[in-house]
């Protein structure tokens, strides 16, 4: 097995893998998360905050320690909405080629797509597929449908739409808590966001829905009520829709001070932890009503893996 090293860039965090890879197996030797909000006011200006960027150069400067510390023998860092959308995008570039010593892909929301994918349904026993997975991230939320053979996955249909939980909180949850007219403005822009989605991805022949990465799997952890966040706990634990819709309606009424009290919620998740219940809910909606789905399994392996698999 080799030693490789995953680092994924979104909009609202930076995330490292280092891993051993061989055969298309996976053995995880450090997972690390940082919140560094690098698609700051992004929607609003077009471009990536000097702030920002430099939360984010410390993040990645820690994490090329870790990675030389590691024996890394290769290393992929791929960067999703936040760079896509950003007109200053090569000072982000020069910045990570100057800390990492590795340039960073800015990677289309099809590739997104199929590596969350890849990643998300390793540890799901093949008979409960098709798989429709879903990545609600800060700036976009990728819906891909596919099946896994318990060996190699397959994607039949993908697509990125932008709507995330940056997105959504910076745009029309403003207030704390929000107001009825801001989470009815909300609802509307996600609907009409996500519609487009489901146009080109036929989730009615999907089986079972998987969420990862942040928002999906804080909500778990805000549904059990963990006294913290637990990733044993959250992996592969099961949401109704019943319990994304209570929960999502808890978040959206609580004050920032009620959201940041909660162990379970990381502080750089607290502000934009609401608009991103609002969306997961949102789709629970759509996908009992398209495929009778019922149930929302949480998945703590998303792109990270996907990506580390591709360097083994």
């Amino acid at each position: 097995m080799g030693r490789v090293a995953a680092i994924d860039c979104g909009t609202n965090s930076i995330r490292l893998l280092v891993a051993d890879v061989g055969a298309g197996k996976l053995v995880d030797v450090d997972r690390e998360m940082r919140i560094v909000r690098l698609g700051q006011d992004v929607d609003a200006t077009g471009r990536l905050a000097p702030d920002a960027l430099e939360r984010t150069r410390v993040a990645l400067a820690g994490y090329a320690a870790v990675v030389r510390d590691a024996g890394v023998e290769r290393v992929r860092m791929v960067a999703t909405s936040a760079t896509r959308d950003a007109a200053n995008r090569d000072d982000f570039f020069a910045m990570v080629r100057q800390t990492l010593g590795t340039d960073a892909e800015v990677i289309t929301g099809a590739e997104e797509a199929r590596l969350s994918f890849t990643g998300a349904v390793g540890d799901l026993d093949p008979a409960t597929g098709p798989f429709v997975v879903v990545d609600v991230g800060g700036g976009s939320t990728e819906v891909v449908l596919g099946d896994w053979d318990g060996e190699q996955a397959e994607v039949t249909a993908a697509r990125s739409v932008d709507v995330g939980c940056v997105r959504i909180t910076e745009r029309h949850l403003r207030s704390d808590p929000p107001t009825a007219e801001e989470i009815d403005a909300a609802e509307r822009f996600a609907a009409q966001t996500l519609r487009e989605a489901f146009v080109e991805v036929p989730v009615d022949q999907a089986c079972t829905w998987v969420g990862v990465a942040g928002t999906v799997t804080t909500l778990s952890a805000v549904a059990q009520r963990l006294p913290e966040y637990d990733p044993q706990s959250i992996h592969l634990s099961r949401l109704s829709l019943q319990t994304v819709r209570r929960t999502a309606a808890d978040l959206l009424a609580a004050t920032h001070h009620q959201r940041a009290a909660d162990p379970a919620i990381h502080p750089g998740r607290v502000d934009v932890i609401a608009g991103g219940a609002l969306i997961v809910r949102l789709l629970a909606e759509e996908l009992h009503a398209r495929a009778g789905i019922g149930e929302l399994v949480v998945s703590e392996h998303d792109i990270l893996d996907g990506i580390a698999l591709g360097l083994g």
